[in-house]
């Protein structure tokens, strides 16, 4: 992902093109993409379907930098000092235009 940035230098500020990855953000947690044995072996455990899931838009910068497809499902794990590692999972969606 490109971001631009307001960056100060000696004659004022001008705007400047980063690349950042917002998956090595500390507040990011881990994302994968499940293969289909993998969502067939979650929805058969589960006793769901991808219908059952939370949804994330395809217009997400974590799904976008996955380079993730519509009907992808996202493994997210999450790391908390509170409640331990815990696994969430969520289906790709098209996001609806308003």
């Amino acid at each position: 992902m490109v971001l631009l940035c307001r960056q100060s230098n000696l004659h004022g500020d001008e705007l400047v093109e980063k690349e950042y990855s917002v998956l090595k953000h500390v507040l990011v947690p881990k994302h994968t993409i499940l293969n289909d044995d993998e969502k067939r072996e979650l929805f058969k455990q589960l006793s769901i379907t991808s219908k059952n899931l939370p949804r994330v838009a395809t217009t997400d910068p974590v799904v976008k930098e996955l380079e993730a497809n519509e009907g992808d499902v996202l493994k997210i794990e999450r790391k908390s000092p509170v409640a331990g590692d815990t696994v969430y999972y969520r289906v790709v969606v098209k996001k609806k235009r308003t």
